[in-house]
């Protein structure tokens, strides 16, 4: 068990460093070239590893719908935003903000799935909306910038990603609908990041650069979402979720001691009331858990997309 809880720690160390990396490759590169050669070589790997491990399925006509409008929501938009907003935003205002997802997600559920949205998850959602407040609002001077709003958009599409990926799950395995999902992405990701190419972008020569590109890509966003199913069915996905918590405060430890980001009270404030307030709405009935279980398998690995 504890090697379980290690590797879970492992992985949400490695997703809340992205955040970090994010802003530090989108100086190196264009946005969305960034974003698609990201997402290009994480298809690679995943695409091969359902290759060798025999995953493939055929997908109906539905499936093939649900799969346009994902790569449309929840990668090309999202990825637009998301890298966007990292060239004005710091990491750690990102990650607190993309830790929202998931009550946004209960509420889109709400309105498209007609899922309960509970008095728990109406007061956990106004905790975390205040500590939003703190870290976007006071902290930044009661002013909201471009980027902000960005990384808000980037947050909403990734819930919204959330709910297409439930309805897909229904009829297909949470591992291989991330392995179609994201290839079908990238082949929307990839013309329009060749539209913003111009004898004016920057793309870098350095290999740091390159070489944390490729191994983010391959990593953070292939192998950890791969380890992160394997371990949520030994652990469970009640103790798991805590660890997702973890994220923000990971980025604003790496923030400092790679960019020497400064983390102000407010923002520290804000931050534990924003994970307080996930904490909160995501809290299940003991009788729902298991119900629960098999949708967040198929959530998981999917935090890894931004």
């Amino acid at each position: 068990m504890i090697r379980s809880y290690l590797l879970l720690l492992f992985c949400v160390t490695l997703w809340g460093s992205n955040f970090v990396f994010g802003s530090m490759l989108v100086k190196e590169f264009p946005p969305l070239f960034l974003a698609d050669v990201r997402l290009l070589f994480t298809s690679l790997f995943l695409v091969l590893y359902a290759w060798v491990t025999k995953k493939f399925v055929k997908i109906k006509l539905r499936e093939l719908g649900l799969l346009v409008l994902l790569g449309l929501v929840g990668t090309l938009a999202n990825q637009t935003a998301y890298f966007n907003g990292l060239l004005t935003t710091d990491a750690t205002t990102a990650s607190l903000i993309l830790s929202l997802a998931p009550i946004v997600t209960a509420v889109l559920a709400s309105m498209f799935l007609k899922e309960q949205f509970t008095l728990r998850m109406k007061i956990g959602s106004g905790i975390a909306l205040l500590g939003t407040f703190f870290v976007v609002g006071i902290g930044a001077g009661l002013s909201i910038s471009k980027g902000v709003l960005l990384i808000v958009i980037a947050m909403v599409t990734f819930s919204a990603s959330m709910i297409i990926i439930r309805k897909l799950t229904q009829t297909m395995q949470p591992f291989i609908t991330t392995v179609y999902s994201t290839t079908v992405g990238t082949l929307f990701l990839t013309p329009a990041a060749l539209l913003t190419l111009d004898s004016s972008a920057h793309i870098s020569h350095e290999a740091w650069a390159w070489g944390m590109l490729i191994v983010t890509a391959i990593l953070m966003q292939g192998v950890c979402g791969i380890v992160w199913n394997s371990q949520l069915q030994i652990v469970g996905t009640g103790k798991a979720a805590i660890f997702l918590n973890l994220q923000p405060f990971v980025a604003m430890l790496v923030g400092f001691l790679l960019l020497g980001s400064q983390v102000t009270a407010i923002q520290a404030g804000g931050s534990l009331l924003i994970v307080a307030g996930v904490v909160v709405a995501s809290m299940r009935k003991k009788q729902s858990v298991q119900t629960a279980a098999a949708q967040r398998m198929a959530d998981g690995p999917n935090r890894c997309n931004v």
